[in-house]
């Protein structure tokens, strides 16, 4: 069981940075996929981006452990990767993977996620629709059970590599379909390398992760971004492993996102990304009123806490 809001040891372990022996000819995105002790989900996801992808991709995952095999098949799979002895939690990890990659683009996804065909496509239409790199991107989930804004539920096809029926999905696709959504924030997302590195990535204050999908979103949005669009023709199945219920110690990633910014995650979310609504087009500037003032009241009451 996963023990929440205790203080925490954020300095990340050593990381070693191993890149991929031989670059991948034409690769026009680079996925980052941290993983912990995950090699039934970790080799069904990079699988899937082998068969399912139209396009050339770098990936290079982030190995936290590697001791259940994954260390070593992501060498016997010769693929680009960043290692550390004990969990890294997310933030270091992904920003350790990310600092490989040889695209303009960075698709960061979870290991417990199975890319759909077209999945690569829907994604690099979208950028090419938008026209500059100031955007953030999400593919759309589906998912068995939850009600995550902008995925398509439930659609249970099984809940871990072993019980997931392949066949079934891909032959129910057609019909697993919704629009474009607004509220990109969380994997499997896309961003431009250029604004990736504008705004740092991960903020490791956020370690080992809770809050840091909200927070890399709002750092976005003040450099400028306006278009968190989730494309609803890029689909992954998402098998919602519980990876925060292992015998972690979970940071306060919505206290930390108040002090730092002055408003909830919620607010952020719900009233200015407009989380899972349909997508309108580029956002409006961060609404003002009540709700605003409101917002900010109850961000304030974290300096208070014991």
């Amino acid at each position: 069981m996963a023990r929440r809001h205790r203080p925490l040891e954020t300095s990340a372990p050593r990381i070693e940075v191993c890149p991929a022996p031989l670059p991948t000819p034409g690769a026009r995105l680079t996925i980052v996929i941290p993983s912990w002790n995950n090699l039934p989900y970790l080799r069904l996801c990079v699988e899937s981006i082998r068969r399912n992808s139209a396009m050339a991709h770098q990936v290079v995952v982030h190995v936290n452990d590697g001791s259940d095999g994954s260390l070593e098949w992501v060498r016997t799979e010769r693929l680009g990767h960043t290692r550390s002895e004990s969990n890294a939690g997310v933030c270091f990890a992904v920003n350790a993977a990310a600092a490989l990659a040889s695209t303009d683009l960075i698709a960061y996804l979870n290991d417990d996620m199975y890319v759909c065909p077209g999945w690569d496509v829907a994604l690099l239409e979208a950028v090419e629709r938008i026209g500059h790199e100031r955007f953030m991107l999400s593919g759309t989930m589906i998912e068995p059970g939850g009600k995550t804004p902008g995925s398509i539920v439930p659609c249970d096809y099984g809940g871990d590599p072993a019980t997931f029926r392949e066949r079934d999905l891909l032959a129910d696709l057609g019909k697993l379909r919704r629009a474009d959504w607004s509220g990109a924030t969380s994997p499997p997302t896309l961003v431009h390398r250029r604004m990736w590195d504008l705004v740092g990535g991960y903020s490791v204050e956020f370690s080992p992760g809770m809050g840091s999908d909200p927070d890399l979103s709002m750092k976005l949005w003040l450099a400028g971004v306006r278009e968190f669009r989730g494309v609803g023709a890029s689909r992954v199945y998402h098998f919602r492993h519980k990876t925060v219920g292992r015998e972690i110690v979970l940071n306060d990633g919505g206290e930390r996102f108040a002090l730092k910014y002055g408003l909830p995650i919620s607010y952020f979310l719900w009233d200015v990304l407009r989380w899972g609504k349909d997508h309108a087009g580029p956002l409006p500037e961060m609404p003002q009123g009540w709700r605003h003032r409101w917002a900010q009241a109850r961000a304030f009451r974290y300096r208070f806490k014991p």
